[in-house]
């Protein structure tokens, strides 16, 4: 999948990205032939439901990837650098100096017995060099641009005296403490009421354009890629079914999966009594169905669908619009007329 994004203002480049895990069952593939891009500044969608391999394509393009996970890829590159030939050393001073991950449970993430301002601290001064006294000040700088009100007398407190937000926004604070490139954000928002989510949604978007940074957003919610991202792909089975700008694809989705998503998340417009359901489950990663693998929930189904699995392909009405479906542009002209 060729991407419309200049090579210039990448900040992830990535081809062919394949996790395989080690079992004792044999090899599990969890991402299977991948391409993703992220510009400076923009921010990027990675969609779909658990088990369809957003999380294992982000720690791989970390280099956290399991000890039994084998990745490839025919090109990973965080701006000029290539990741694919770094030793571990190397890597681990790339993260959170280049680029950063933001986890979705804050209070497994942060250290419960060191206060925040020292586990803030510990980033300036182990990657910046600086005084406990000057990264104790930065660390407050840092508080205060993420919306922690009064920084300088919470900055002593401890995870535990912090709400979930709060937390969550500390969580983003180290992620751009050290200025990354790039920042992915692996389903940040999942344990937060509405408004708190909305909250951390517009502190990212804010932060990305402010510092224009590149994010990487993994979510399997609908509502939180229609309010920030830019972009959007959408992955089933570890697989990219479909790709595009956000606007666009939700607005008119040309596969069957992404269009199904839709048709599930509720709306004010909509009086219906029940809410749509997918019918069935995602598959195993060891025991795909053969063709495409989205066929046994799909209601486009036709022979070709069980047989033949379809290529991620670019849209004949918009290059920058791809889908691996035999039928998507029947699937996008039914959406339009939904």
């Amino acid at each position: 999948m060729e991407s419309s994004t200049d090579s210039t203002s990448r900040a992830l480049e990535v081809r062919g990205l394949s996790v395989t895990f080690t079992t004792r069952r044999g090899p599990v593939p969890a991402v299977v032939d991948v391409d993703l891009d992220v510009a400076r500044g923009e921010l990027v969608a990675l969609l779909g439901e658990s088990g369809s391999g957003k999380s294992a394509a982000a720690r791989a393009i970390m280099g956290l990837s399991d000890r039994n996970a084998t990745v490839t890829a025919d090109t990973l590159k965080l701006g000029d650098t290539d990741l694919r030939t770094l030793s571990e050393q190397r890597h681990r001073k790339l993260r959170g100096t280049r680029m950063s991950l933001v986890f979705q449970d804050a209070l497994s993430a942060l250290n419960p017995v060191l206060s925040i301002g020292d586990q803030l601290g510990e980033l300036f001064r182990e990657h910046r060099d600086l005084s406990r006294k000057a990264a104790r000040a930065a660390a407050v700088d840092l508080l205060g641009q993420v919306g922690i009100p009064a920084p300088a007398r919470r900055i002593s407190d401890y995870p535990h005296q912090f709400s979930g937000g709060m937390r969550q926004r500390i969580l983003i604070a180290m992620a751009i403490a050290l200025r990354p490139e790039l920042i992915i954000a692996d389903e940040p928002t999942t344990a937060l009421d509405v408004t708190v989510q909305a909250q951390i949604l517009e502190l990212l978007d804010t932060l990305r354009r402010d510092l224009d940074m590149a994010v990487l957003l993994i979510t399997h919610d609908l509502g939180v890629v229609s309010e920030v991202a830019d972009r959007v792909m959408v992955m089933y089975a570890g697989r990219v079914v479909e790709a595009g700008s956000a606007d666009d694809l939700l607005s008119r989705p040309a596969h069957p999966y992404t269009e199904a998503l839709l048709r599930s998340v509720p709306r004010a417009d909509r009086r219906e009594g029940r809410l749509h359901a997918i019918s069935g489950s995602p598959p195993s990663p060891a025991n795909q169905p053969a063709g495409c693998p989205f066929h046994p929930r799909c209601e486009y189904v036709v022979d070709d669908c069980r047989t033949t699995r379809p290529p991620l392909l670019a849209s004949t009405v918009n290059a920058a619009r791809f889908a691996a479906c035999h039928r998507s542009e029947e699937v996008g002209h039914v959406a339009v007329a939904g």
